[in-house]
């Protein structure tokens, strides 16, 4: 049966060239990624096929999850779906009795520790239907609330998934209805993919107007206008770490580099990598060291006053700012190259700031690396060999991520 559903599949891929934006049907498993500005914090999503209606596939935006443990979004569950039964512009999808074994393998494979989660019971029941579903929790990536949603059967994104409230995507973006698992869980997207799912590369873009790229599967992948370049041979490659409790994806940081000067990184702390939340967040006792080195190297720079969330800010109404590189040293001697572009957010024209914060005294992980970090990098997941590749900035390639040229991608 899964291999049926397989086949319903369908991803819709833009190409982005000299500033135009075609829309082509390409092989599965590629995706555009979209940045969301609309909401209280920047997200990206990629369009999923949700439904069939009148002859055609519909889509939907999610946003990407490289953290949750399976896809959930705003949907209907319903026992006994026929044609004209469900409500207009909504999808109905059938439930998962608490009696079947994937019921008992979710809730067993995943805990939320948010004080806000209810807990999950088997009393609910559907209208006609004599077994009882199964509810489980979702966090809100917007609010860090929780809700209750009920495991589903979903033909399309993934083949268990589950329907949560509308009230749950309110927060959400414009357009966006859903949260789509990308993590190393046996119920994210990337494993319904089967033999292709070892590794999942990621490239998200700078800004709204021009999308950036999702692969599911080996490359070669290709850069305009350098298009005879596969963008793997810029990767240098580190260990992913397995983290209990979390399908996440952890790599180790040995310490934090500014101009020559490191920053100490305990032995025993963990990095973490996020797609939820735009600033990289650091313990505060690396905070602290990350900032008054930094602040040190760029002391010729007119400070202005810090603004929230930031604790340092510079003021560049007449003067270019020009900042030294942050690296982050892994094992083995690689190292992730932050350069201005990632480290540095312009807040108005005449501020701005480090993009890194404070995450508290407690932190755990004491690092999470979050998407600024991240814009027009290429990362690549490979859940087979357990590795992470990372490119560092590709405009120092004098490319992007909006710069894919999909017609040399081979098929996975």
């Amino acid at each position: 049966m899964i291999f049926l559903i397989q086949l319903l599949v369908i991803v819709l891929a833009i190409i982005t060239h000299e500033h135009e934006v075609i829309a082509v049907y390409v092989p599965p498993y590629i995706s555009v990624v979209n940045k969301h500005t609309d909401a209280a914090k920047p997200l990206y999503t990629v369009p999923v096929v949700t439904s069939y209606v009148d002859m055609q596939f519909l889509q939907e935006n999610f946003l990407i999850d490289i953290d949750a443990p399976f896809t959930w979004h705003d949907c209907i569950v319903q026992w006994n779906i026929y044609p004209g039964s469900c409500p207009p512009n909504k999808i109905c999808v059938s439930p998962v009795s608490c009696e079947e074994f994937d019921c008992t393998q979710v809730r067993a494979s995943y805990s939320y520790k948010n004080p806000s989660c209810s807990p999950e019971t088997n009393s609910s029941t559907l209208p006609g239907w004599g077994f009882c579903t199964c509810p489980v929790n979702v966090v809100n990536p917007m609010t860090s609330s929780c809700d209750q949603a009920l495991l589903n059967y979903d033909i399309f994104s993934s083949p268990i998934s589950a329907c949560a409230p509308s009230s749950s995507c309110a927060s959400f973006p414009a357009n966006v209805s859903g949260v789509m698992a990308f993590s190393s869980s046996i119920y994210a997207y990337p494993a319904f993919l089967g033999p292709i799912k070892n590794t999942l590369a990621l490239c998200l873009p700078s800004k709204s107007s021009a999308p950036g790229v999702l692969f599911i599967g080996n490359g070669p992948y290709y850069l305009l206008p350098q298009s005879n370049v596969d963008v793997r041979s810029y990767l240098s490659y580190t260990p992913l770490l397995k983290h209990k409790d979390s399908f996440g994806y952890f790599i180790k940081v040995n310490s934090i580099v500014i101009k020559k000067r490191s920053i100490n990184v305990p032995t025993n702390t963990a990095t973490k990598l996020s797609t939820l939340d735009p600033y990289t967040t650091l313990r505060t006792d690396i905070y602290h060291g990350v900032v008054r080195r930094f602040s040190m190297v760029t002391k010729r720079l007119r400070h202005a006053k810090p603004v929230a969330p930031f604790g340092l800010c510079y003021n560049t109404s007449t003067d270019g700012l020009k900042v030294p590189n942050i690296v982050f040293n892994l094992p083995d001697g690689k190292k992730w190259i932050v350069s201005t572009p990632n480290s540095i957010k312009q807040i108005t024209n005449d501020v701005a700031c480090l993009a890194f914060v404070d995450g508290g005294a407690t932190s755990e992980p004491a690092i999470v690396i979050r998407t600024f970090q991240f814009e027009d990098n290429f990362l690549e997941f490979n859940l087979e060999n357990s590795t992470f590749g990372f490119s560092s900035s590709l405009l120092s390639k004098q490319t992007s991520c909006a710069n894919f040229n999909f017609t040399l991608t081979k098929s996975p």
